[in-house]
């Protein structure tokens, strides 16, 4: 039996020559490798192959849950993954990251369809038309509407509170009017009189 580390280097330096120049492949780090499938946008998917230590004697784990397939739905990573352990199982202990990376190639048609690709989107939806609910509904804008006026009285009855309150100011402008028995002197309202005929104009003749 061969060491797994000395396959494993084998086969980085194949795959590293097979796709030298494919921007669609990637070596992450020395045993994660990605290839992405379809053309940018909703009909493309992100396949990520890692390998274990006892690696390719055991199966590599394949990673679709990735932020670039956010609209790839649950049935076709499922199907994704399926197939590639079907294929996996016919190449156990020797190098299969090429043959699982071409092997989905022949079956993309099946794979990028409209109802496997679109599940973000369709999610996005929901989520909208939720919220949307919510801003409109009329019982939670009533509800506010009567927060706001009873919010609005006590602010009014606080202000009425506040004006009944003299300050010191006031009280000692109070205090000059009235003599040393506590009387007000003559005349002391004849301006608050003016003021109020003068508004009301006073008797008709």
């Amino acid at each position: 039996m061969s060491d797994p580390k000395e396959l494993q280097n084998d086969e980085r330096e194949a795959l590293i020559s097979i796709y030298e120049g494919d921007s669609a492949f990637k070596q992450v780090n020395s045993g994660t490798y990605q290839y992405k499938y379809g053309e940018e946008g909703n009909k493309s998917f992100l396949l990520e192959i890692c390998w274990t230590e006892k690696y390719p004697e055991e199966l590599p784990t394949f990673n679709l849950e990735t932020f670039y397939n956010r609209n790839l739905s649950r049935n076709a990573k499922d199907s994704i993954v399926s197939i590639l352990r079907e294929e996996a199982e016919q190449w156990l202990g020797c190098g299969m990251t090429y043959t699982l990376f071409e092997c989905l190639k022949d079956k993309l048609d099946d794979l990028l369809t409209d109802e496997n690709c679109n599940a973000g989107e369709g999610q996005q939806g929901v989520i909208g038309t939720a919220n949307a609910t919510l801003e409109e509904d009329p019982v939670a804008d009533s509800d506010s509407d009567g927060d706001d006026d009873e919010s609005g009285d006590a602010r009014g009855n606080r202000k009425e509170s506040k004006r009944e309150q003299m300050t010191k100011a006031q009280k000692r402008k109070q205090w000059d009017r009235v003599d040393s028995k506590g009387n007000r002197q003559r005349g002391w309202n004849w301006v608050d009189i003016v003021k109020h005929l003068s508004q009301t104009g006073g008797k008709p003749e």
